[in-house]
C-alpha cells in the first residue's frame, strides 16, 4: 500500500510554512532547480526567498551567475546605480545562457527586491550577488575600470599584467591548449600578483569615501579572486589532474564566505540564500559525484555550517523547458520526457500526490518507504532527450541528499526576456517519445 510521505501544494502562502520553520536556525539556505529552464522552480524559488527575506532578514542573495553581471543588480535593488528599471539592472547577463537570469520570474524578484530595499536603510538592505566563476575578462575590465578611477598607476599594473590573458578573449578554452601545446605562457604568477596588490592596498582604497567605498574594493578584490581563479579553471581543462567541477564550486564556497565576512562588518549577522542547481545544491557525498571525487556547494556547506545549512531540492516529473541543443546554442522550448519508472520522480508519479513538499530532513534516520540509490534526473543549460539516460541521469540517495523537496508533477519552460521565433515556435510535440 502506497503512504504518503509529502505534503500536497496547495499553491498559496502556506506551502512554504514547514521550510520558513526550519530556515529559522539556518545561517545558509540553498535552494536548487532540477532544471535551468522551469517557470515553477523559479517562482517557487523566488517565493521562499521573498519570507526569507521580510520574516527572517535573510540579507543576501548568491546566484549560480557571474560576479560581475550579479553586482550590477546588487547595485539596483539597493539604489546605488544608474540603471532607471529592473529590466536594465540584468543587461549585464548577455553571455550564454541568457535565459536563466534574463527571464520574467528574475525580472519580477528583482523589481520586488528594489521596492522592499527602498524601504530600508543602507546595512539593512539586501543584496544580489554572483558566486561563479566564467567572467574572467568582464572582472579584468571592472578591475582596471576600478583602478582608473583612484590609482591610475597601479591600473596601468594591471593592465599589464592581465594582457597575458589578451590572446585568449575570444575564448578563454584556447587558453588551456596554447598551455598544452606549449604555445603561450602560463598567466599564473600575473593575476596572482595583482590580486596580492589589490589586497596589499586595502587599507588605501577601502577606507576613501566611507561604506561606499569599502563596498567598491570589496567588489574590486571580488573581481580579482575571480580572475585568478578562472585563470586556473581555465588552464587546467586539458589535465586530467585537477577536477574542473570541484575548482568552480569551491570558488562559488569561498566567495560565500569572503561575502559573510564583509556584510558581516557592518555588525549585522550573515543570512544568504544560495540559487543553483540541484546537482550543486545537493550533498554530493550522497550522489554518484562522490564515486568520481567530486564535492559541491551542498556538501561543502554542510561541513562549514553543519545543521545550519538548509539544503532544498526542486523536480518535475515531465511538461517544458527552456534549454539549448549545444553549448553556446540558441534557446528552444523543449519538452521534457515522462521521467524514468526508476529515479525519484518516476516513483513519486506513481506513488505520491502529485505536486507536493516533502520534510526529508524529519524522514533522516527513520524507517520510511522512500526507496534508496534510485536515479535522479538534471536538466541544465542543454537538453538532449534523444541520450537522456546517459546525459542527464545519476544515483543519489535523497534522503541524504536534500533537507527538504518541492516536487511539481507538471512544469512549463520559464520565459525569456527575449523571446526568438524558435523559442516561441519550437515546443515539441505532446507525441514525442516517452521512453528511450
Amino acid at each position: 500500500m502506497d503512504v504518503t510521505l509529502g505534503t500536497p501544494l496547495r499553491n498559496d502562502a502556506h506551502d512554504y510554512d514547514d521550510l520558513i520553520a526550519l530556515a529559522r536556525e539556518a545561517d545558509v539556505v540553498l535552494i536548487g532547480e532540477g532544471t535551468h529552464g522551469t517557470h515553477e522552480f523559479y517562482r517557487t524559488r523566488a517565493e521562499i526567498t521573498q519570507r526569507l527575506i521580510s520574516e527572517l532578514g535573510f540579507n543576501a542573495v548568491c546566484i549560480e551567475g557571474d560576479w560581475p553581471d550579479a553586482y550590477r543588480v546588487n547595485r539596483f535593488v539597493r539604489g546605488a546605480d544608474d540603471d532607471a528599471e529592473a529590466v536594465e539592472s540584468l543587461g549585464g547577463f548577455g553571455r550564454f545562457p541568457t535565459w536563466m537570469w534574463r527571464n520574467a520570474e528574475v525580472l519580477d524578484f528583482v523589481s520586488w527586491l528594489r521596492e522592499y530595499n527602498d524601504a530600508r536603510m543602507g546595512p539593512s538592505k539586501t543584496g544580489f550577488y554572483g558566486l561563479d566563476l566564467y567572467s574572467m575578462y568582464a572582472s579584468i575590465d571592472a578591475i582596471v575600470t576600478y583602478l582608473d578611477k583612484i590609482d591610475p598607476v597601479a591600473a596601468a599594473r594591471a593592465r599589464q599584467r592581465y594582457a597575458c590573458l589578451t590572446p585568449y578573449e575570444e575564448d578563454a578554452q584556447t587558453y588551456a591548449v596554447a598551455l598544452f601545446r606549449g604555445l603561450g605562457r602560463s598567466c599564473t604568477d600575473d593575476v596572482l600578483a595583482q590580486l596580492r596588490e589589490i589586497q596589499r592596498s586595502a587599507a588605501l582604497y577601502a577606507k576613501r569615501d566611507g561604506r561606499i567605498a569599502e563596498d567598491e574594493y570589496f567588489y574590486a578584490e571580488q573581481n580579482a579572486w575571480v580572475v585568478a581563479n578562472a585563470e586556473h579553471y581555465y588552464g587546467a581543462m586539458l589535465s586530467d589532474d585537477v577536477s574542473l567541477w570541484n575548482l568552480r564550486d569551491r570558488h562559488m564556497i569561498e566567495t560565500l564566505e569572503r561575502l559573510k565576512t564583509h556584510l558581516q562588518r557592518t555588525g549585522k549577522p550573515f543570512k544568504a540564500v544560495v540559487w543553483a542547481h540541484n546537482s550543486h545544491v545537493g550533498d554530493a557525498r550522497a550522489t554518484s559525484m562522490r564515486e568520481r571525487g567530486e564535492t559541491n556547494i551542498g556538501a561543502l556547506a554542510r561541513e562549514r555550517y553543519g545543521k545550519r545549512a538548509l539544503l532544498v531540492g526542486q523536480t518535475t516529473y515531465t511538461g517544458t523547458v527552456t534549454a539549448a541543443d549545444d553549448w553556446h546554442g540558441p534557446a528552444h522550448r523543449k519538452t521534457v520526457l515522462p521521467a524514468r519508472e526508476d529515479s525519484y520522480e518516476g516513483w513519486f508519479h506513481e506513488h505520491q500526490p502529485p505536486s507536493f513538499y516533502l520534510a526529508l530532513r524529519r524522514l533522516q534516520g527513520a524507517a520510511t518507504t522512500l526507496p534508496t540509490g534510485l536515479r535522479e534526473r538534471a536538466i541544465g543549460v542543454i537538453y538532449r532527450p534523444q541520450t537522456e539516460l546517459a546525459s542527464h541521469y545519476f544515483r543519489a540517495d535523497l534522503a541524504k541528499q536534500f533537507d527538504a523537496l518541492f516536487h511539481i508533477e507538471r512544469t512549463r519552460a520559464v520565459e525569456p526576456l527575449e523571446r526568438s521565433a524558435l523559442w516561441i515556435g519550437g515546443e515539441v510535440p505532446e507525441t514525442y517519445p516517452s521512453r528511450l
